[in-house]
């Protein structure tokens, strides 16, 4: 642990939560008003033709699949914003030059990024409760599964945010790809009803194995295994560290 720079990890962790308690109303009340609204529209109007779900009321089932959509986007959101504003502001060379390895200011940034994530995870949990019966059947996997999405959508937004050239760069992916894979996803859904050619189709989508496996630590069941689960995001947060080991070997979009 003595040649880790433990202070200027914390320097760069703290400021990056800093600017999250600036908006901390924003922070908070943005996630507890989008979670009553999806319950008020997907509880009421789905939730009354389509029950229950694999014996689960349609409200809790929705659950994981409403706090999977904002971890992810969340995660990405975080991580991008926070590598990039050094690069638009023209500070990049300072954290280049700072007696930091590449470890340790990805450590920070993604650590920030990934601690904001599962706090706002955290509160459209807590939220659903007013709503729902929610039940957590395996409390230790469920955490398990939070903080590994976090971190892993957290290194890939932090690898979006060293790709982009302009804010609207940014918000490409999470808008474009992300965001509709969640909603392809069975987040709300179980891919189990529909037709079997879709459902095959569903299967090359990522996000289900996401899902699939946070659903399963709150209710025992899921539309695959949690082994596929568990392998899809250690292999994604894997690659992740990959891309990222490559882009600071070679200064790619961080150096002139």
């Amino acid at each position: 642990m003595s040649g880790i720079n433990i202070h200027g990890i914390w320097a760069i962790y703290s400021s990056e939560m800093a600017r999250t308690r600036r908006t901390v109303l924003q922070s908070i009340a943005t996630p507890v008003i989008t979670t009553a609204l999806y319950f008020i529209v997907f509880g009421g109007a789905i939730g009354s033709r389509m029950q229950h779900v694999g014996g689960v009321g349609y409200g809790a089932f929705i659950v994981p699949g409403l706090i999977m959509l904002s971890l992810l986007t969340q995660s990405i959101s975080n991580a991008s914003v926070g590598i990039y504003f050094p690069k638009f502001t023209g500070t990049m060379f300072e954290i280049l030059s700072a007696p930091l390895n590449a470890i340790e200011a990805v450590i920070a940034y993604v650590g920030a990024a990934a601690t904001k994530s599962v706090i706002i995870g955290l509160i459209i949990l807590a939220t659903s409760t007013f709503f729902t019966d929610v039940r957590i059947l395996h409390p230790v996997w469920m955490v398990g599964f939070l903080l590994m999405t976090s971190i892993a959508f957290s290194l890939f937004g932090f690898i979006i945010g060293i790709w982009a050239k302009s804010f609207e760069q940014l918000s490409i992916i999470p808008s474009l790809i992300v965001t509709p894979l969640t909603f392809l996803g069975g987040a709300f859904y179980s891919i189990d009803m529909l037709p079997p050619a879709w459902r095959t189709v569903s299967l090359f989508n990522p996000v289900v194995y996401l899902v699939s496996g946070f659903r399963w630590s709150f209710y025992g069941l899921g539309d695959v295994g949690v082994a596929a689960s568990l392998g899809f995001t250690a292999g994604f947060m894997a690659l992740c560290l990959a891309i990222l080991w490559w882009i600071f070997q070679t200064g790619w979009r961080l150096k002139p």
